[in-house]
């Protein structure tokens, strides 16, 4: 009995020491994670201070891409590319990529790629400047929302809408 307890606890450990799969991730026309976007890039631009815009993501190459999530992200050249294969988890997008106030409300609705943030490390998206405003009015108060949300619709189906007032001309070939 004591080997069953011991293994079984054992199991559970090992299991608690990986992350799990995340969700699907948001994919738009593109076919791409981000729309094309360069997930590594936005940890090189200029954050502006709350309240003001972003500057533009850096759109990926289809010469520099890498699966992660069962999605296929571009880069804007090999070392972006080389620098997400070796930490995945740490580039990618919040929530699978959709907008991070919308996972506050519970729901999953696509993220733009030029509403970004990077808050404690890790990289948020938001779907329209409206939503931005909403989600900057307290940036720590949504995070703790959308976590709390984030485990019960996970594993619900990726959003397949539009992203509203936004095409996206990445990757580039």
């Amino acid at each position: 009995m004591k080997r069953f307890a011991f293994a079984l606890a054992t199991a559970a450990a090992t299991a608690l020491a990986f992350p799990a799969f995340a969700g699907p991730q948001f994919i738009d026309d593109t076919g791409f994670a981000v729309s094309g976007y360069d997930v590594v890039a936005y940890r090189d631009l200029p954050q502006v201070k709350v309240g003001e815009a972003q500057p533009e993501g850096i759109k990926g190459n289809t010469a520099f891409t890498s699966e992660y999530n069962g999605a296929t992200f571009a880069f804007a050249n090999a070392e972006n590319r080389d620098k997400f294969q070796a930490n995945p988890a740490f580039y990618a997008p919040q929530y699978d990529g959709h907008c991070a106030y919308g996972v506050s409300r519970g729901g999953k609705v696509p993220g733009n790629p030029n509403l970004w943030r990077i808050v404690d490390d890790k990289l948020f998206l938001n779907i329209t400047p409206n939503v931005v405003m909403f989600w900057e009015e307290d940036i720590p108060g949504n995070i703790d929302l959308a976590q709390n949300n984030w485990p019960g619709i996970e594993a619900d189906t990726a959003s397949t809408n539009p992203i509203p007032n936004f095409e996206s001309a990445a990757p580039v070939k």
